[in-house]
């Protein structure tokens, strides 16, 4: 219950009292506009937050009033039953797997469920058996080829699937172009001196290395929480401005979950799906709902200010300023 408690509501909790004191520290920043951005598990801890502003602004006259206007997610996870389906359907739809393997999971897997069934983690391991061999958070990106030392050994891991930790699959993993960043980070911040610097494991005593994913904090999570849509109905309802955007070339949290989650919440179109430009080139598509834009980034990742910079702040200025992505060269 305790851990239950912890990851539903105190990190929006913490992060919403960090915010608070900054603006105390900062009171010149106070009557600025606000908004909140993440990506990856952020598509859970963004909306949450949000939320969490959202009401405690009902009290305008309290001095915790915050001037907060909307939030934009990347690559989010959102609803647990759409990411899933998705990624599985993205890694048949771009030749990650065979016919034959996503027929098995269109019949054995129900992702509604809380748990699979052996045959649907059975089908679903040949998919992130695959994606071992490549980058799943950029499927057309080098894969990282150092030793047992590195971000590829820290991928393999984490795909591993165990009857005991189902949601070992979940593993976000910080890599990029150098594609063995994460091996070096990890290196960088296990030596003494940079530990010192940032006042961890003052110490010494903690066991073992620090790792990009830690294993004792997956194992205690609980993924409890299967679906953020309902926050992201209550906040457009409040006319709050929301954008949702995807890297196109992501197989961890593919467009096509995403895809799924915004054409559920069931709000009219606005303007239809249409490409959008910079520098005279497609950088990706959008398409804008009545109360929320949904956004692509071609050839992006997971991470889209990674891979794609020039785009990903062509786009948070869009965001920013309330207006529409070009839709011409």
């Amino acid at each position: 219950m305790f851990i239950n408690f912890y990851f539903l509501f105190c990190i929006a909790e913490d992060t919403y009292n960090f915010l608070i004191n900054w603006f105390k520290r900062f009171p010149q920043y106070k009557d600025q506009e606000f908004y909140i951005s993440g990506e990856s598990y952020a598509g859970h801890y963004v909306p949450q937050l949000a939320d969490l502003v959202y009401e405690r602004n009902k009290d305008k006259k309290a001095n915790t009033y915050i001037n907060f206007k909307g939030f934009i997610v990347g690559n989010p996870l959102t609803d647990d039953y759409y990411d899933s389906k998705g990624l599985a359907e993205y890694a048949w739809s771009h030749a990650v797997v065979s016919d034959e393997v996503y027929d098995r999971i269109k019949k054995d897997c129900d992702f509604r469920a809380s748990n699979w069934t052996d045959d649907c983690n059975k089908a679903m391991n040949t998919i992130y058996g695959q994606y071992q061999l490549i980058d799943i958070y950029n499927i057309y990106a080098p894969k990282c080829n150092l030793g047992q030392t590195s971000a590829a050994s820290v991928v393999d891991k984490a795909l591993e699937y165990s009857d005991h930790e189902p949601f070992r699959r979940r593993i976000r993993l910080f890599s990029g172009y150098d594609e063995c960043y994460s091996s070096y980070a990890q290196e960088y911040f296990n030596k003494a001196d940079v530990q010192r610097a940032l006042h961890a494991n003052v110490n010494g005593m903690l066991p073992g290395k620090w790792q990009v994913c830690s294993d004792s904090i997956l194992k205690s999570y609980n993924f409890s929480v299967l679906s953020i849509l309902p926050i992201y109905s209550k906040l457009i309802k409040a006319g709050l401005r929301v954008w949702l955007y995807s890297g196109d070339a992501d197989g961890r949290v593919p467009v096509i979950g995403s895809r799924y989650c915004v054409e559920a919440l069931g709000l009219p179109i606005k303007s239809q799906w249409q490409p959008w430009y910079l520098n005279k080139q497609v950088a990706g598509r959008f398409v804008e709902y009545h109360g929320m834009t949904m956004v692509t980034i071609r050839g992006a990742g997971h991470l889209v200010p990674l891979n794609k910079p020039t785009e990903g702040i062509a786009l948070i200025d869009t965001f920013l300023l309330g207006k529409q992505l070009p839709t011409h060269r």
